[in-house]
């Protein structure tokens, strides 16, 4: 089937900043004495937006993170973004043929807009997409694993959600996909294809991306 709007997922997806996020996440977490390892962040943070730490932070220890937490998360993440965030391979070349088709398509991120438009000027992705192609769950309040953030997209695009295909990376991003009853396809460059178990295909490199969609 020829789909009416792709949705790209952010952070892993466009940008590689998985590795470098949670890397400063788990090291904030630790120095407030919620001791985190990288490997911990990915598994239980990858994919969500930042009220999911202050949730499972409360829901495992009964103790609230500070009230500037999210301040200062994001004050060291961007920092280390203009250090070294780079755009993943290949991205650039699927949005130009997408532009070449005439293939609408959007981003959808758990990140805040300022997330997405700190990274996407450091990548030089911010060519690609000007205000009415951002979607971030600050729209709608709730994040992935719900399907607010994906509807939200889907309406504001012009699109039903059966005509799109969601490109995903994390566990929570393709459960809300489904769950908004769209096709996804998932990006397997750091996540085990085992964890990402709904999707309608898995790809490893960004190349494989346009034969999937047809």
């Amino acid at each position: 089937m020829r789909y009416e709007l792709i949705i790209f997922d952010n952070d892993g997806v466009l940008v590689d900043s998985e590795p470098i996020a949670n890397t400063v996440l788990a090291a904030y977490l630790t120095e407030l004495g919620h001791p985190t390892s990288y490997e911990e962040s990915i598994r239980d943070y990858m994919g969500g937006a930042i009220h999911r730490v202050h949730d499972l932070i409360k829901e495992r220890t009964g103790r609230l993170l500070p009230e500037d937490f999210d301040t200062t998360l994001h004050t060291r993440t961007f920092s280390a973004f203009e250090r070294s965030l780079e755009a993943v391979p290949g991205v650039t070349e699927v949005l130009g043929k997408l532009s070449a088709d005439g293939t609408p398509y959007c981003v959808a991120s758990s990140g805040s807009h300022e997330r997405i438009r700190v990274g996407h000027r450091k990548t030089g992705l911010d060519q690609w997409f000007d205000e009415g192609r951002i979607f971030s769950s600050q729209d709608v309040g709730r994040g992935k694993p719900a399907p607010d953030l994906f509807l939200h997209a889907a309406r504001g695009m012009g699109v039903a959600p059966e005509r799109c295909a969601v490109i995903e990376d994390s566990p929570l991003g393709v459960q809300a996909a489904l769950a908004a009853g769209m096709d996804v396809y998932g990006f397997t460059a750091m996540t085990p294809a085992e964890k990402l178990g709904g999707a309608r295909g898995l790809f490893s490199r960004m190349e494989e991306l346009p034969q999937l969609l047809g």
